[in-house]
């Protein structure tokens, strides 16, 4: 018996290696020689971080950088083994919940923290990165991120913009001569999952702007700004391009990433199917087994647990799928390459209870216990 297992966190409960590690143990109660890989998932998304670097011997390393208001702001950050990959989820330094409700305001929300991040992997050798740019607190084009990379974002003055949104009204010129040499050497794979433009009606303020707490009048000025902001870089930088799908993300990150530095933006699964190499492990299994915390419609609409579907139907490999609860639109899961999928849950409890991860691992190793019964029955009656 040949498994692989690849299964998102539950979030609040397990993460991607301790579902693993407990499905890995119901199988191994079948077959107890079983040979078992456990791989990291995540989408690209809150977890990524933890998830690579526990499923591929990386550190988390944790800095002191400016928070999304401009106060000092402990966050960590990712580097895997002796690639010299460093894992980033935005949302670390500039996260919307890292931002009480009524203090949301994106005009002025920075980046600069997240710029912060990526000089600190670029001087402890650093010149390969993943950033997730989901869950901003943002829309300042990515320009506080740049700024701490040594961008030069300059009023008629001469003088540094003010952080946030706002400050891109004050914009006259953008500049590189102070930018960290190094950067030129870094690759950027980012994770983004929306095809938003940077202005316009599906444009990062229009979108967005009011879960960050923009009120219309600031979603108009905001996104007058951006595309001023736009033009402005498109005169020195040959590849802004504010229509490009994604520029639109995380307030404009996206946008920023593709103007001002070596970046692709792709979709978060796919970034991690490659990292971790996940068809290498596939290839010889008998068995693929994925799942997350809420297994529902919205999964077979490109979610983690899809995404191991996809890669393991191209082998021809039957796939399993867990998750801690089920919902009646998961049947669309079944067309996405998901054969089967079963709830962990055993008796009537309450989210709290469920969610303790002492009972979610051993609900999670109960249920891939009984399925690898039926699959070890079914088999032997061949």
């Amino acid at each position: 018996m040949n498994a692989v297992v690849a299964i998102d966190s539950l979030k609040g409960s397990l993460t991607s290696m301790e579902a693993g590690r407990a499905v890995c143990e119901g199988i191994r109660r079948v077959y107890p020689d079983a040979v078992v890989s456990v791989r990291p998932l995540a989408d690209g998304g809150e977890g990524t971080v933890e998830a690579l670097v526990s499923g591929m011997n990386g550190e988390l390393r944790t800095i002191t950088v400016t928070g999304p208001l401009g106060q000092p702001l402990e966050c960590s950050y990712g580097i895997i083994g002796s690639s010299g990959t460093a894992v980033i989820e935005m949302s670390a330094a500039a996260g919307l919940p890292l931002v009480p409700e009524k203090e949301r305001n994106p005009l002025l929300t920075t980046t600069y923290g997240v710029g912060e991040m990526i000089r600190d992997a670029i001087a402890r050798g650093c010149r390969r990165f993943i950033v997730g740019i989901g869950g901003s607190a943002t829309n300042d084009g990515g320009a506080g991120m740049l700024q701490a990379l040594g961008y030069d974002f300059l009023d008629s003055d001469g003088k540094p913009i003010p952080q946030g949104a706002a400050g891109l009204e004050r914009l006259a010129s953008i500049g590189s001569d102070n930018v960290l040499p190094d950067l030129s050497q870094c690759r950027f794979c980012v994770a983004c999952d929306v095809t938003n433009p940077l202005c316009g009606e599906l444009g990062a303020s229009a979108i967005y702007g009011p879960q960050k707490g923009a009120t219309p009048e600031m979603v108009r000025q905001m996104d007058l700004w951006l595309g001023r902001y736009a033009a402005l870089a498109a005169k020195t930088f040959p590849r802004a391009d504010a229509s490009f799908p994604g520029t639109g993300a995380a307030g404009g990150l996206g946008f920023a990433f593709l103007t001002f530095t070596d970046a692709v933006l792709e979709s978060g699964i796919h970034i991690v199917l490659e990292e971790t190499h996940l068809a290498d492990y596939i290839r010889n299994a008998d068995l693929v087994i994925t799942g997350e915390g809420r297994l529902d419609g919205q999964t077979a609409m490109g979610k983690a647990p899809v995404g191991v579907a996809g890669l393991a139907k191209q082998f021809g490999k039957p796939v399993l799928a867990f998750a801690g609860c089920v919902t009646e639109d998961a049947v669309a899961c079944n067309q996405k390459g998901i054969d089967a999928f079963f709830p962990i849950l055993r008796t009537v409890t309450t989210l709290s209870e469920a969610m303790e991860p002492g009972t979610a691992m051993k609900n999670m190793a109960g249920a891939a216990e009984q399925a690898m019964r039926l699959w070890k029955a079914c088999r032997e009656a061949r």
